[in-house]
């Protein structure tokens, strides 16, 4: 027996042997793994459909995100001018407000410093009239003291009183 070319008859039973281990192997194993192998191709495939499916509703989901911050940056914007418009109108009131409430206190002012003016001419006035009746009683006595002075005064009259009828 040689190492390098085996018998006949080992040779025939290691064919008979591999041929039981392969009809043994063909009908209980190799459907086994392959079944195991196509079952692991369906997970396989599975997979990658469910990986898909993830991928595109990641994509729709920063779709709408990015939508969503779109919408979020331009209702900012609106609120802003809003708020700016509001700001601008609320100082633009409050402007004719205190023009008007200004206009008011400058014509009441006004009004109250004629009204001092006319009060202070009255009573300048009337404190005229009370010198001037004052001053005037006084000469009137200086000249009525004597019955010359008396004469003379009604003289005076009598003659302005003609020639205010003349004339």
């Amino acid at each position: 027996m040689s190492l390098i070319t085996p018998d006949f008859g080992l040779l025939f039973w290691m064919v008979v042997i591999f041929g039981a281990v392969f009809f043994l192997l063909a009908k209980f194993g190799f459907p086994v793994i392959t079944k195991a192998v196509r079952e692991r191709s369906e997970h396989i495939e599975q997979s990658l459909r469910a990986a898909e499916e993830a991928r595109l509703s990641l994509e729709r989901f920063a779709e709408d995100q990015n939508r969503l911050i779109e919408q979020t940056k331009v209702e900012r914007a609106e609120i802003l001018k809003a708020a700016s418009d509001e700001r601008n109108a609320m100082i633009a009131k409050a402007h004719e407000d205190a023009s008007a409430e200004a206009a008011k206190i400058l014509r009441n002012a006004r009004d109250e410093i004629a009204a001092e003016q006319e009060l202070a001419r009255r009573e300048l006035r009337s404190e005229l009239s009370a010198l001037s009746v004052a001053v005037a009683e006084k000469i009137v006595r200086k000249e009525l003291d004597t019955a010359d002075g008396q004469k003379q005064l009604l003289d005076k009259y009598v003659e302005e009183a003609v020639q205010s009828q003349v004339n």
